[in-house]
């Protein structure tokens, strides 16, 4: 119901060792998000009907969803810092090159090719073929700048 999905996610983290890195839950974040939407439109309805027909009634349901924002935003951001966290002391670990079993739980996002821009070498060392209408996954940060160019979109599921 209310905060449940983001209590969730501060689980899943806890019932990871330390030094472990949990495959990243975009499922959990964007059911959280939804359910922070859905409350922001119902406080947003139930403030401009408290406003305008002075229900007073309102306000202790107002308050409470506006809680439930609070505290879903703060489970979000404790689950992201956490993550952050361990990435940074497996990056002082491992160095500049994760092992493929932990690069594996990070968060990868499927990129489109729109245009022939042949190849594009990661940090690791990987090259990879831009062919117009391939499709990779990669992390954001690698091809951000591809995407401002334009040679690259961001694919949405």
């Amino acid at each position: 119901m209310f905060c449940e999905k983001a209590v969730e996610l501060i689980r899943e983290l806890h019932r990871m060792a330390d030094g472990q890195l949990p495959a990243f839950n975009e499922d959990g974040i964007r059911q959280v998000m939804q359910e922070m939407k859905a409350l922001y439109e119902q406080n947003q309805g139930d403030v401009n009907e408290a406003k305008s027909d002075g229900r007073n009634d309102l306000i202790p349901s107002i308050k409470f969803r506006h809680c439930c924002l609070l505290r879903n935003q703060r489970c979000v951001a404790a689950y992201l810092y956490d993550r952050l966290l361990r990435i940074r002391a497996l990056r002082w670990e491992y160095g500049s090159v994760l092992p493929p079993n932990i690069r594996f739980h990070m968060c990868a996002e499927e990129v489109r090719c729109l245009k022939d821009h042949g190849e594009f070498e990661i940090d690791d060392g990987t090259v990879i073929l831009l062919k117009k209408n391939s499709q990779h996954f990669l992390p954001r940060w690698k091809c951000e700048q591809l995407i401002r160019q334009g040679v690259l979109e961001h694919v949405m599921s």
